[in-house]
This record gives structure tokens, C-alpha cells and sequence, in this order.
């Protein structure tokens, strides 16, 4: 079991029913907790172009210089943040209605950022429904981290079987290709024959954005710093994404496909915070609460730091392994944990539940 996770033999033992959430989302409805906060996500939506446009033209005043590497960092910085709305949007969280938050999170994410909304929501939506479970998560199905001990017995190459079993090393470093691996799903979405709706539309921002930050790169900087740049702003976007998302289910239990849990211990036992402050609250887009989102996805990200102690305080009473850490902590957990799958050691987070029905 992970460190962090709070919990006692007799907790373990605990059988939980759909009882369990209904009860606690009664309690966190009327705390008022899931009301929307209009005028937060206006701000921030007003000031989404604002600062993107501003960042643009102090792109184009500073002009061919090798300082705009750190325009490059600032780049990569601002469209994280501006994908965390997105985010926020897909979960319904700034809008009662269903089409405002898609057109929000088909703005935000296909023209400002470059990622496809509807590859995204259909990768993600899987992702909740299941989270940690084998074959179904997709987030843990990648191709270049395995993150179960069949994965890494799969027939490789030696080179790419050498990668593998130091892994827990190239964790952080392969993130430097998450921000250009985010942009190619997107593509590869869009223009695949699977059903997509609004194709048309994620079509046309995609190549605006894309084609259209290339584009004003290349005519501001000469041909070496431009493809420099790039590589920065792509390698870091990546890196911050990568760190935001890697803490919150990576290195929790796993559970087989046909696993039957129920819906607070899926959501809660797979899950991981990050404790911090305000400030980290504001990096990480308030997925540091990762619990609290996946009970409560359509909650405002502004109340996910009042709601977390009710929801521990409720899991702890009722027997539900809580997990906190600290940042540094967490990630410390997730490469620990890949590079013991990697090595080859068996079940190295098996999930208790499972362990226990097993020996029944």
C-alpha cells in the first residue's frame, strides 16, 4: 500500500455500498459547495485573450534575440494554465449549460492551446469512469511507461526492454515529449474516421493555432533560435502538464478489469491530494484535490479546498483509505513505483480490496 493512505486493518475490512456517496453528497450540496462561481471564471475567461494577445505582441517587440527563450518559458507556463480552465470547462464546472462549457472548452483547448477537446473529453471521460482499473484506464495504458508488471513483460526490443526497467530515471525526461505528443493525439483525433463531433470546427482551430504559432515563430526568429524556442516552449508545456497529472493516481492500487467497486472506494482509493498552499492550489489548477474532483467533477475548482476536509474527515469515519502528501513526496511515490514495475517486481501496489476478496 502507499504511503500516505490512511486506513487500519478493521477500516480494510469495511464493506461500503452506493449509500456511502449519496450520504456524503448530501452533506456537500448543502454546504452550498456546488453552487458555479460566475464571477471567478469570468475573470479568468476575460483574461485568457488579454494576456495570451499581450504575451504575443511582447513576443513579437522583443523580436530575433536569444531572450525570447525565456518568452519560451512563459509560453509554456501560460498555455498550461489556460488548458486547466479547459479543463475545468469539459467538467461542466463553469456553466449550467452543457453547450457553453463545450463551446468554452473547444475555444480554450483546440484554438488557444492546440489540443483536441473532443480527443481529450473522450480519453478523460474514460479515465474517471475508471480510474487505476487494468485495460480500461487509459492513463495508465501508455506506450512508453509501463505502469503494471504484464506491461513490462512485453516482447521489446532490447533497447526499448533496457528503457523500461530504468524507467523510474526517463520518467521526467520523456515528459520534454508530452506537449508534442498532446498536439499529434489531437491531429490524429480530428482527422481519423472515428465519430467527432464538431469535427469541422476542431479542424479549423487546430490548424489555426498550430500552423499559426509555427508560423508567427518563424517569422519573428531567425530559422535557429525559432526551431530552439520551440523545442523550450513544446519541452517545458509537457513537463508542467505531465508534473500537474502524474501526482494524482500514479502509484496508487491497481485493480483488475472486472474488479467490482463501489463508487466512493473507486474514486477515493485510487486517488491521491497534494497538500500546499494557495500557490500550489493555483499551479496545479486545483487537480492537488484530486479526491474531491473525482467525487464532485462538476464541483468549481475554487471549492475544492473548503470541500477536502469534510471528504477526508467523512472517509476516515467511514473506513475509506484517504491519501495526502506532500508535492515532492508524491513524486517520489510515482518514480519509486514505476521503476519497481519496471524492474519486474510483482504487484508492487496491489490494491488491498482485491487482496482481500482473493483470500476469501
Amino acid at each position: 500500500m502507499s504511503p500516505g493512505i490512511v486506513s487500519t486493518k478493521k477500516r480494510q475490512t469495511t464493506v461500503h455500498t452506493g449509500s456511502d456517496f449519496t450520504e456524503l453528497a448530501a452533506i456537500v450540496r448543502g454546504s452550498g459547495l456546488m453552487r458555479r462561481r460566475y464571477g471567478y471564471y469570468w475573470t479568468k475567461l476575460i483574461a485568457v485573450p488579454v494576456v495570451l494577445a499581450t504575451a504575443v505582441l511582447a513576443f513579437i517587440w522583443i523580436g530575433d534575440t536569444w531572450w525570447q527563450l525565456f518568452t519560451a518559458v512563459g509560453f509554456a507556463i501560460l498555455f498550461t494554465q489556460i488548458a486547466m480552465l479547459g479543463h475545468d470547462a469539459a467538467h461542466r464546472q463553469i456553466f449550467v449549460s452543457g453547450r457553453w462549457n463545450d463551446w468554452v472548452s473547444l475555444i480554450i483547448g483546440d484554438l488557444f492551446v492546440g489540443m483536441s477537446y473532443g480527443w481529450w473529453q473522450h480519453k478523460h471521460t474514460r479515465h474517471h469512469a475508471n480510474p487505476n482499473k487494468i485495460d480500461v484506464d487509459p492513463d495508465i495504458d501508455l506506450p512508453v511507461i509501463s505502469f503494471t508488471p504484464e506491461q513490462a513483460r512485453a516482447p521489446r526490443s532490447p533497447f526499448a526492454q533496457w528503457l523500461v526497467a530504468h524507467q523510474g530515471i526517463f520518467f521526467f525526461p520523456i515528459l520534454l515529449l508530452e506537449g508534442l505528443s498532446l498536439h499529434a493525439s489531437g491531429v490524429r483525433r480530428v482527422t481519423s474516421p472515428e465519430k467527432l463531433e464538431r469535427r469541422w470546427v476542431e479542424m479549423a482551430f487546430l490548424t489555426l493555432r498550430l500552423a499559426g504559432f509555427v508560423t508567427l515563430v518563424f517569422l519573428v526568429l531567425s530559422p535557429g533560435i525559432a526551431f530552439v524556442f520551440l523545442a523550450v516552449q513544446l519541452g517545458l508545456f509537457g513537463v508542467y502538464m505531465g508534473m500537474v497529472f502524474a501526482p494524482n493516481h500514479k502509484g496508487m492500487p491497481l485493480v483488475p478489469k472486472d474488479a467490482k467497486l463501489d463508487f466512493l472506494t473507486r474514486q477515493v482509493l485510487m486517488s491521491r491530494n497534494v497538500r500546499g498552499t494557495r500557490a500550489l492550489d493555483v499551479a496545479m489548477g486545483g487537480l492537488n484535490y484530486q479526491i474531491e474532483h473525482h467525487l464532485f467533477p462538476s464541483m468549481p475548482r475554487p471549492h475544492l479546498r473548503r470541500v477536502a476536509p469534510m471528504v477526508q474527515d467523512y472517509c476516515i469515519s467511514h473506513g475509506v483509505p484517504y491519501t495526502v502528501t506532500g508535492l515532492l513526496e508524491s513524486y517520489g511515490i510515482v518514480i519509486r513505483y514505476i521503476n519497481r514495475v519496471g524492474l519486474g517486481e510483482r504487484d508492487p501496489f496491489a490494491c488491498p480490496l482485491v487482496e482481500q476478496r482473493q483470500a476469501l
